[in-house]
């Protein structure tokens, strides 16, 4: 069984800057990216960033120049540097891991509020 255990969430003025880690345990097969979507209220679920295992990033358009995803020392943690952060980050951000066998597996979600 994989799980993430999400950390660093929380509120921020706008133009602040927050750092979320993912960090993967248990009996991973093989980690084909990691990364966060997030969901705010009345909204469809988004990618934010994402991470291949051949260290391929992407971003959704808005975050772009914002937010930084990056690996940790262990490839089973990742980050997400958010900079200039405003009222419309605000939502649930949720990690997840493509696990090679399993597919999708997702944290608990962290809250992210930015107010202006």
């Amino acid at each position: 069984q994989v799980r993430l255990v999400e950390s660093g969430g929380g509120s921020v003025q706008a133009g602040g800057s927050l750092r979320l880690s993912c960090a993967a345990a248990g009996t991973i097969s093989g980690i084909e990216a990691m990364g966060w979507y997030r969901q705010a209220p009345g909204k469809q679920r988004e990618l934010v960033a994402s991470l291949t295992k051949s260290d391929s990033t992407q971003y959704a358009d808005s975050v772009k120049g914002r937010f930084t995803i990056s690996r940790g020392g262990p490839r089973n943690t990742a980050y997400l540097q958010m900079n200039s952060l405003s009222p419309e980050d605000t939502a649930v951000y949720l990690c997840y891991l493509d696990d090679t066998w399993r597919g999708f597996v997702w944290g608990q979600g962290t809250q992210i509020t930015v107010s202006s």
